[in-house]
C-alpha cells in the first residue's frame, strides 16, 4: 500500500506540472494564441521592417506606423481600424499589409487570426452577391468572437462586386458590441489598383513643378481618393455605405515607383537570395523596366511587381 505522504506528494506534483504545462506562457509557445488585452505592438519593430522592406512609400510608411500605434495604444477604441491602401500594382500595398499582419500575429499570412479574401476568388459571381454578404458575414463574427484582434485583407477590392463589402459595414461602425460581440479590436485592410491613375497624375503634377516627391502629403491626396474611390464603377466601394459613412480611417496612397527604388527592390531581392549584390546586375534588371511617361520615363509602370522573374535571368550570371 502507498503511504499516504506519497500519494499526496504525487498528487502535488501532478497538479503543480499540470498547472505548468496549461499556462498561458507555456502553451502559446507550442501552440497559436491570440494576443492578450492589453498586449501591444513593438514600434519600433514595425518602423524598422517598414523602414528596410518597403521602398519608396514615405507617405504609406508615416501614415500606416502612426495609425497603427495610436490603434494598438488605446485600450478602448471606438470601432475597429480600417485603412483602404490605394495605387497600381506593385507598388508595395500587400507588401505593407503582410508587415503589418505579421507585426500583430507573428505567423503572418499563415495565422489563423489573419484572413486574406481574394475578390476574383471568394467572390467570383454577380448573382450570387446575396450568399456573399451572408457568408462574409458568418466568417467574421465567428473569426472575431475567437480573437477580438483578428486582421482581415481585401485584396483586389477593384474587382469586388459592388455591394458585397457593404456586408461588413455594422462591423466597422461606432458600436459596442453587434450581437454580443465586439469587433473594436480588429483590423480591416482593403488592397485597391482603384484611384492609382489619380495619385500618379498627383506625384506627376508635384515632379512637373518641381517639387520633392517627399513633399507629398496625406491631404494632397486622401480627399481625391476618397471621393474618386465612391463615384468609380470599377471599385467595389462604389456608392458604399462604408465611405458614406465615413468608416474608412485612411486613404493611404502608394506613390509611383522610380528607377532608384525598382534598384531597391532588386538589392533587396538578391540579399534575401543570398547574393553577394552586383550594381550591373541591378542596373540591367531596373534596365529591363518599362517606365512611363513615354517621354520622361520616370515612373515604373509595373512598379516592384517583376523584379523576381527578371532576376531569374540573371541568376547564372
Amino acid at each position: 500500500a502507498l503511504e499516504p505522504l506519497s500519494v499526496g506528494l504525487a498528487i502535488g506534483v501532478a497538479s503543480a506540472l499540470t498547472g505548468y504545462l496549461s499556462h498561458p506562457r507555456f502553451y502559446c509557445s507550442y501552440v497559436e494564441c491570440c494576443p492578450r488585452a492589453g498586449q501591444r505592438l513593438n514600434a519600433s519593430a514595425l518602423k524598422a521592417q517598414l523602414d528596410n522592406r518597403l521602398f519608396g512609400q514615405h507617405l504609406a510608411k508615416d501614415v500606416v506606423l502612426k495609425a497603427v500605434l495610436g490603434f494598438s495604444n488605446n485600450p478602448s477604441p471606438k470601432k475597429p481600424l480600417m485603412l483602404s491602401l490605394h495605387g497600381w500594382a506593385g507598388t508595395g500595398k500587400n507588401f505593407l499589409s503582410q508587415i503589418l499582419a505579421e507585426q500583430v500575429h507573428p505567423a503572418g499570412l499563415r495565422s489563423k487570426f489573419v484572413h486574406l479574401f481574394l475578390a476574383t476568388l471568394h467572390f467570383p459571381h454577380q448573382d450570387q452577391v446575396k450568399l456573399y454578404k451572408e457568408q462574409l458575414q458568418n466568417w467574421i463574427r465567428g473569426n472575431v468572437s475567437a480573437c477580438p484582434s483578428s486582421v482581415f485583407i481585401f485584396d483586389e477590392m477593384d474587382k469586388m462586386h459592388p455591394g458585397v463589402i457593404d456586408a461588413i459595414k455594422p462591423f466597422l461602425d461606432y458600436y459596442e458590441e453587434v450581437d454580443g460581440v465586439s469587433y473594436r479590436k480588429a483590423i480591416f485592410i482593403f488592397l485597391s489598383n482603384a484611384g492609382g491613375d489619380l495619385i500618379n497624375k498627383a506625384a506627376l503634377d508635384f515632379w512637373t513643378s518641381g517639387k520633392r516627391r517627399e513633399d507629398i502629403q496625406l491631404k494632397d491626396l486622401e480627399p481625391l481618393l476618397s471621393v474618386g474611390v465612391f463615384n468609380n464603377k470599377n471599385s467595389g466601394l462604389w456608392h458604399s455605405s462604408i465611405i458614406d459613412r465615413n468608416l474608412i480611417d485612411y486613404f493611404v496612397p502608394f506613390l509611383p515607383l522610380e528607377q532608384k527604388h525598382v534598384k531597391m527592390c532588386v538589392r533587396a531581392e538578391m540579399t534575401a537570395r543570398g547574393y553577394a549584390v552586383d550594381e550591373e546586375i541591378v542596373q540591367a534588371v531596373a534596365d529591363e523596366m518599362t517606365y512611363f511617361p513615354k517621354e520622361q520615363k520616370i515612373y515604373s509602370d509595373k512598379g516592384c511587381k517583376t523584379v523576381q522573374a527578371k532576376l531569374d535571368i540573371h541568376e547564372d550570371l
